[in-house]
């Protein structure tokens, strides 16, 4: 993709861009406060939620269009940019006219297609920095999607925000961020920032400085980061954002990892890892081949592939060899997860061969 920088004249281009402010604008007295405080603190891109997706009918679904009319105000009475998500034809009219200088596209929007491509038409022919968040799965290929759409409807100032994907499971996050999913997106898409939303990503609001570290050593361009005047009493997501003060802390926390810097013994160490990587899959070739032999006994003894006992001590005995080698149980379970698919799907290949294609 040719794209073209989302950096605004006047904001420094040294990582991370950073974009502050409230969840939701809730009255024009907070909106003004808040920014008047990120201002005071060096923020220069303020962002604040003028129309709310909840999930369930009844919640504080945003002011709607009047809040523009804030946003607007902070353009003038502080100089820093504003910027809003949009979710509708008619919001991006709405935004645009009020003069919004960054529009961002949540991720129950981009999870849909059909929203998506009416977002990107109403963008057509403007210049204007488009953000995408990721869609609420876990599906990189959705993502991209959603990219190709903007960018096929003119626009070439485009990045994404990473916040996370949404699980049943209770874990400490409140989005998983599934780190591995951006990181391929960059190796896909090389020239396209990446911003990290560690307030959606955590859902608590000590967890905002970890997950921006994290995201500045995984190289990530910028930062959204959900701040208001009085967290505590936010009528939207309270328990994520932080006070202008702390936000100015975290941000002084950070350490920027210098990406110019000789990487001859990095390369050597590439280099053992190629080696090991080369190992494994030698190793994983000749488990599969043990899987399509195991298959053939099977088939042989009239045998059922899946033997669900076998299974599962399978995983609870590795898991714990493997945290006695200092690895993650839940890592391991997942590998060997996938590993069992493919030995099933192998042994399947075995159990059909020489039978009628239309018997079940």
């Amino acid at each position: 993709m040719d794209l073209k920088s989302i950096v605004l004249p006047g904001v420094d281009e040294k990582r991370p861009l950073v974009i502050a402010g409230p969840c939701s604008a809730e009255t024009e007295e907070q909106v003004m406060t808040t920014a008047n405080a990120l201002a005071a603190v060096g923020v220069k891109i303020f962002r604040a939620g003028i129309w709310k997706p909840r999930t369930r009918p009844g919640g504080f679904e945003g002011v709607g269009a009047p809040g523009l009319k804030w946003l607007k105000r902070v353009k003038e009475e502080t100089g820093m940019y504003v910027a809003t998500e949009v979710a509708t034809r008619d919001h991006v009219f709405e935004a645009l006219k009020a003069g919004v200088d960054v529009l961002w596209i949540g991720a129950r929007t981009a999870v849909n297609p059909f929203a998506m491509q009416d977002v990107a038409d109403a963008l057509s022919g403007v210049d204007i920095p488009v953000l995408i968040k990721n869609p609420v799965n876990p599906d990189l290929e959705l993502w991209i999607g959603a990219i190709q759409r903007v960018y096929g409807a003119g626009i070439r100032r485009i990045a994404v925000i990473h916040r996370g994907f949404s699980s049943y499971d209770k874990k400490l996050y409140r989005n998983s961020p599934l780190w591995h999913i951006p990181i391929e997106l960059r190796r896909r898409i090389p020239n396209l920032p990446i911003i990290c939303d560690p307030s959606h990503i955590g859902g608590k609001r000590e967890l905002i400085a970890p997950l921006s570290q994290q995201a500045m050593d995984l190289n990530f361009d910028g930062l959204i980061i959900e701040s208001h005047c009085s967290p505590d009493e936010a009528w939207s997501d309270a328990a994520q954002q932080i006070t202008p003060d702390v936000l100015d802390y975290v941000l002084s926390l950070l350490v920027i990892r210098d990406a110019t810097q000789t990487t001859e013994n990095l390369s050597a160490l590439r280099r053992q890892i190629d080696g090991v990587d080369e190992q494994l899959l030698e190793l994983l070739a000749k488990r599969m081949r043990i899987s399509r032999e195991i298959g053939v006994y099977k088939k042989e003894h009239n045998m059922p592939i899946l033997q669900s006992p076998r299974y599962g001590e399978i995983l609870e005995n590795r898991a714990k060899a493997g945290a006695a080698m200092e690895l993650n149980p839940d890592f391991v379970q997942a590998i060997l997860k996938n590993i069992h698919e493919e030995s099933v799907r192998q042994q399947m290949i075995v159990m059909n061969q020489g039978e009628n294609a239309t018997e079940s």
